[in-house]
């Protein structure tokens, strides 16, 4: 399935006005079903849907192991329909809730603190943000991407475009749990606004480092310093902010 379309537009440019072509990113409607029981529907970018739904559904809880061919069936066509046998997950009670953009279950889960020792250097976050821009390039082309990797510091072992970022990491940990990468040990890399839901998905995972190049929201900051999450922000170039939990930043 395309991920982008191109369409003519009116470029203006100092004072001159100019018909072009411009590249604009495709969103589905996505409608996500339990045994032919519609659960919820959010919009998203048509690719890895199976990591998508294999990493929503665990870090919601609703799932503690990988999603199979024999257990989800993927339609494509306008929409992007997924019904999902139940026998595959753990039937969720309560209303959906929305965090900043993105979709949560409601669902109380058992929290436990990460205490993993990894540690990193400062200096390679520059090198790894660097190699993961080189991977967005549905970003390069459209403007209209969010990313997000998973790195053990030195390989970026999985990695996601799409217009939610919320979505972008959950297909970064789908694709891990699919892959048989475990989370010891990685850091994950997002090029958005850090969210409580983008820190509560670190942290279904345990991944003990959660780094991006735009800053953290307040609540954000407060969940990862409780549960013992290194909040990294702002990496830009040679400079980063740390917000929590310094002690596995090698200086």
């Amino acid at each position: 399935m395309e991920l982008y379309s191109k369409r003519k537009i009116i470029r203006k440019s100092n004072t001159s006005f100019q018909e072009t072509e411009d590249v604009l990113a495709v969103e589905k409607r996505l409608t996500v079903s339990l045994s032919g029981e519609e659960l919820i529907s959010f919009y998203c970018t048509p690719s890895m849907i199976m990591e998508l739904m294999t990493g929503f559904f665990f870090t919601q809880g609703l799932s503690y192991d990988k999603l199979s061919a024999n257990d989800i069936n993927i339609t494509y066509g306008d929409e992007i329909k997924v019904d999902i046998m139940k026998t595959a997950v753990i039937p969720g009670k309560g209303l959906l809730i929305r965090y900043l953009g993105g979709i949560s279950l409601q669902r109380k889960r058992e929290l436990e603190k990460v205490t993993d020792d990894f540690s990193i250097s400062a200096y390679v976050f520059k090198t790894i943000f660097a190699e993961s821009q080189k991977k967005s390039e549905l970003f390069r082309l459209t403007g209209c991407f969010h990313s997000a990797a998973i790195s053990d510091g030195e390989d970026i072992l999985a990695f996601a475009e799409d217009i939610g970022r919320h979505n972008a990491v959950d297909k970064v940990i789908g694709s891990c749990i699919l892959n048989s990468i475990p989370f010891a040990g990685k850091l994950l890399l997002v090029s958005c606004r850090i969210s409580s839901e983008i820190v509560s998905k670190c942290l279904s995972c345990g991944m003990p480092v959660l780094a991006s190049v735009a800053a953290p929201t307040e609540l954000a900051a407060d969940m990862a310093e409780k549960y013992g999450i290194t909040l990294v922000g702002f990496v830009r170039k040679d400079r980063l902010n740390i917000y929590t939990n310094p002690h596995r930043i090698i200086r």
